[in-house]
C-alpha cells in the first residue's frame, strides 16, 4: 500500500507533525523529546527519574554525530560477541552470519566452549582476555549476550572502550544499575539498542500511530499478555551434553534476577510503554508454581499499572501457558483494538472503515529486526528506530518496581 493512501485513513492531525515511521504523528514522549541544559549539569547523584526524563535527546544528538567511517579493508564491519549465554544467541549468530558488511572477528564468553561453538559458527577468534576486544580500534560494534548480572561491567567496560553495542534485554536487574548503564552509553555518545523485538510488528506500529492520532478518543484501558510453556516443557532445563545450548541461567536469579514474568513481561511491558507512556505506580502479583527451578524463581504473574496519562493498564506473563492467543488490548471512549490469534481487530469511531468486524489488514511495512537496525546504524544508514538506553533502562526501573509490589502486597511508586 502506498504511504498516502494509509496516511487518507488516519484520524486528522492533531499538530501537523508526521512521525518518522511515516505513519502516524510524531510521538511527544519524555524518553525521546525535550533537550535541556540541565542534561550538561548531571553528575553521580542525579534523580533516577530526572535521569529518564532528560538525557535521551541528548543521546540522540550525540549519535547523530558519531562517524560512520566503520568498515575495515575488507569492506566489513568488524564486530565481536561479548558473552554467549542468552537463548537468542544462536539466531544472532546466524543473523551476522547472513550479512555481507560483518566480519565477526572475536568471540568471548566466561564458559570457553561456549564460546568455541560460536567461534566455530562465525570463523571467528576466541579470546579469554576481554582487554583484546576493548583495545582493538577496528572493533566498533559489539552484541552483548551475556548473563545479566554480568551486564553492568560489560557495559561500562564497553562504553570506556567507544564500542557501540547491542545488548540482549533486560539491560540490568536493578533500576540504580540500568540507569548508571544507561548514563555511561549515552554519555560516550554511542550506539545501542537491545532485544525489544516485538516494535517491529506491524500491528503495535499501527496501534501506536492510531493513539497518537487520537483515533481511541481518551484511552481508558489497555492489557498485554505474553506467555509461553517454558517451565512446562523444561526449556530451561541443564543440558551437560550441549553447554553452548544450556539456558539454564535464565532460571536462575541470582544470574538473571527474574524468572518467568520478568523475562516475557518486559517485552509487552515495552510495548505498552511505548504506545501510552510513563507509568506511576504498579501492583503485582508474582508466583512460583511447579518449582521446577526452585522455590525463589518465579514462573508467572500480573500486574495493574498506573501510566500517568490516566490509563488504567495490566500486564500478564509467565512460562505456564500452554496457549496465548490474546496478546495485546487498547480500549477508549472512541475506539478500541485487540490482537488475538495474531489477527487484529480494531474499531474507531473517526477512522474510515474501522468497524471492528473483520481483521484490519491495514498496515505499515515491519522494520527489520532490531540486530538488523543496530548494524544498518552502524553502516551508516540513517533513521534506524533503536531503542535507546533510556528507554531500557525506564523499563527495569518499572519492572523492579512489580516485583517489590509482589514482595510488600501493596501498590508501589514507580520513582
Amino acid at each position: 500500500m502506498e504511504e498516502r493512501g494509509f496516511r487518507s485513513r488516519l484520524a486528522p492531525v492533531r499538530d501537523g507533525r508526521f512521525s518518522h515511521f511515516g505513519l502516524g504523528r510524531r510521538i511527544r514522549s519524555r524518553y525521546t523529546f525535550g533537550l535541556t541544559s540541565e542534561i550538561a549539569d548531571m553528575n553521580e547523584t542525579i534523580h533516577r527519574r530526572t535521569f529518564l526524563k532528560t538525557t535521551a535527546a541528548a543521546a540522540g544528538l550525540a549519535l547523530a554525530s558519531q562517524p560512520r567511517d566503520l568498515f575495515a579493508a575488507d569492506g566489513k564491519i568488524p564486530m565481536a560477541f561479548v558473552g554467549c549465554a542468552h537463548i537468542h544467541t544462536p539466531g544472532f549468530v546466524q543473523l551476522l552470519k547472513g550479512r555481507s558488511d560483518v566480519a565477526v572477528r572475536y568471540v568471548w564468553d566466561p564458559q570457553r566452549v561456549r564460546a568455541e561453538a560460536r567461534a566455530r559458527e562465525l570463523q571467528a577468534k576466541v579470546v579469554d582476555d576481554l582487554s583484546v576486544i576493548w583495545n582493538d580500534p577496528e572493533i566498533r560494534g559489539i552484541v552483548i549476550c551475556s548473563e545479566t548480572n554480568r551486564h553492568p561491567a560489560l557495559v561500562r567496560a564497553a562504553a570506556k572502550a567507544g564500542k557501540h553495542m547491542f545488548v540482549e534485554k533486560p539491560l540490568g536487574i536493578t533500576a540504580a544499575e540500568s540507569i548508571g548503564m544507561a548514563k555511561a552509553i549515552e554519555s560516550a555518545g554511542l550506539l545501542f539498542t537491545t532485544g525489544y523485538f516485538m516494535r517491529t510488528d506491524p500491528k503495535h506500529l499501527f496501534l501506536r500511530s492510531q493513539v497518537q492520532a487520537g483515533a481511541f478518543g481518551k484511552i481508558t484501558r489497555a492489557s498485554a499478555w505474553n506467555c509461553h510453556s517454558g517451565s512446562l516443557g523444561g526449556w530451561f532445563d541443564e543440558k551437560p551434553n550441549d553447554l553452548p545450548n544450556s539456558w539454564r541461567w535464565m532460571a536462575d536469579v541470582t544470574q538473571a534476577g527474574v524468572g518467568g514474568f520478568g523475562d516475557l513481561g518486559t517485552h509487552s511491558l515495552d510495548i505498552l510503554m511505548w504506545i501510552l507512556g510513563d507509568v506511576e505506580a504498579v501492583s503485582a502479583d508474582i508466583r512460583v508454581v511447579t518449582e521446577r527451578y526452585g522455590p525463589k524463581t518465579d514462573e508467572t504473574g500480573q500486574a495493574l499499572i498506573k501510566f500517568r496519562n490516566g490509563v488504567m493498564g495490566s500486564l500478564t506473563a509467565g512460562w505456564l501457558d500452554v496457549a496465548n492467543p490474546i496478546t495485546l488490548m487498547i480500549s477508549g471512549t472512541e475506539g478500541f483494538a485487540s490482537i488475538v490469534d495474531d489477527k487484529l481487530t480494531f474499531k474507531s469511531s473517526k477512522v474510515q472503515g474501522a468497524t471492528g468486524n473483520a481483521p484490519w489488514t491495514e498496515l505499515p511495512s515491519a522494520p527489520r529486526a532490531p540486530l538488523h537496525q543496530f548494524v544498518d546504524a552502524l553502516s551508516g544508514k540513517s533513521g534506524q528506530p533503536l531503542v535507546t538506553p533510556t528507554e531500557a533502562a525506564a523499563r527495569v526501573v518499572v519492572m523492579e518496581a512489580m516485583y517489590k509490589s509482589a514482595k510488600a502486597g501493596k501498590w508501589t511508586k514507580v520513582s
